[in-house]
């Protein structure tokens, strides 16, 4: 449902609650970022190589941030999300294969996420496996439902979920309490050995993910600027929306980090010998 910037800004109310209004799709963007594969790759590194890959994850949130924005930006200045100007534009072979891989990356994402919620589930409360991707797939449609009342009830729902989990993983790093000095050094550049190599390529890989490149673009067309004035307005706030809530989402994904690394690697975080 794409509403008007100017009404969804309120023209008369002040400039903090005007900004709030228009900000949101980048917080549903990046729940893509705190999703099971982002846990599996982050803990994995944590454990195989202990500190010395955080500058890889805050290097791909960084690219994440820059790549979201021109995501939204498609869609805010054009109209249209990613995926339909791709059928627009494409012809042919070209236009089948970027369907297709659309398709593949989203039911590949949507496989992830049922099994870790799943898993989740039944490491938490004991829940059958069956029953945990059952409830996954009704929660989902059932945060989906709230998008019927417009995008607000909708992002304020997933902006909930999104709290809770970068929440928890924030209480877990200031419970496990990580080496201050082995963090600071993991912000130095390097590939020392643990297959590190391969590790900083899954982080890349679960964290700047083709489907929500896709989602964005679209979510941004949600808010449909009726001037150049109001476009420019939504650009500007796009920014701030992209750079606080992948902001945050970067923050969960070094958090899973360390804590992994002084859990599984040891102590002083060095990973196994």
């Amino acid at each position: 449902m794409a509403v008007s910037l100017e009404r969804a800004g309120g023209g008369r109310r002040p400039a903090a609650l005007r900004l709030a209004a228009v900000l949101g799709p980048a917080m549903v963007a990046s729940v893509a970022y705190v999703d099971p594969g982002n846990v599996a790759t982050n803990f994995m590194s944590g454990a195989q190589a202990g500190y010395g890959l955080v500058w890889v994850v805050v290097l791909s949130s960084v690219m994440a941030m820059v790549v979201q924005y021109l995501s939204a930006k498609l869609g805010i200045v054009t109209g249209r999300g990613m995926a339909r100007l791709c059928g627009e534009r494409l012809t042919g072979p070209a236009r089948w294969a970027y369907w297709l891989q659309a398709e593949v990356m989203a039911a590949a994402t949507d496989l992830a996420e049922v099994v870790g919620a799943a898993v989740g589930l039944h490491l938490l409360f004991g829940v059958p496996l069956a029953a945990g991707a059952v409830a996954a797939g009704v929660l989902a449609f059932a945060v989906l439902a709230a998008r019927r009342r417009g995008y607000r009830p909708f992002e304020l729902a997933v902006g909930a979920l999104l709290a809770l989990v970068v929440v928890g993983f924030v209480i877990e790093t200031f419970r496990i309490g990580p080496s201050p000095s082995a963090s600071v050094r993991g912000l130095v550049p390097r590939l020392a050995g643990h297959g590190d190599l391969l590790l900083a390529v899954g982080i890349i890989g679960a964290t700047v993910m083709p489907h929500a490149v896709y989602l964005h673009s679209d979510l941004a067309t949600d808010r449909r600027p009726a001037s150049d004035g109001e476009r420019r307005r939504l650009l500007s706030a796009e920014r701030l929306d992209v750079l606080g809530a992948l902001g945050v989402a970067g923050a969960a994904n070094v958090a899973m980090l360390l804590v992994a690394a002084p859990l599984f690697a040891g102590p002083a975080g060095a990973g196994p010998p």
